[in-house]
């Protein structure tokens, strides 16, 4: 759980990094897209840990959760608006982990 709110972060930030990115040699300089690689990485180390102690079957669909983390960040960071077909797929992506969480 915690390596997919981690890893929501960096979209976010890279999203950040998309309006002031040029595409040269300067984009490494980025401090949102290096931040962002950053947080993938720390959400992989995190996530690293629980595979080894469970099924990839389980763990890996929790990855969807992200999507969820990422809606909901970019309302609050970035300001973006929330349809009702939005809701429903967040909706869909909760139900479908739970019924794995409850199916193992």
């Amino acid at each position: 759980m915690i390596a997919t709110l981690v890893g929501a972060f960096g979209p976010v930030l890279f999203k950040k990094a998309s309006g002031e990115i040029k595409f040269n040699l300067s984009a490494i300089k980025n401090k949102n897209l290096l931040g962002g690689v950053f947080l993938y990485g720390v959400a992989t180390l995190i996530f690293i840990p629980a595979l080894k102690g469970g099924d990839l079957s389980i763990l890996y669909p929790l990855v969807g959760l992200t999507y969820i983390w990422v809606s909901l960040l970019s309302v609050k960071v970035l300001g973006e608006k929330m349809n009702y077909k939005k809701w429903i797929g967040v909706t869909i992506i909760i139900i479908g982990v739970s019924l794995l969480g409850i199916g193992s």
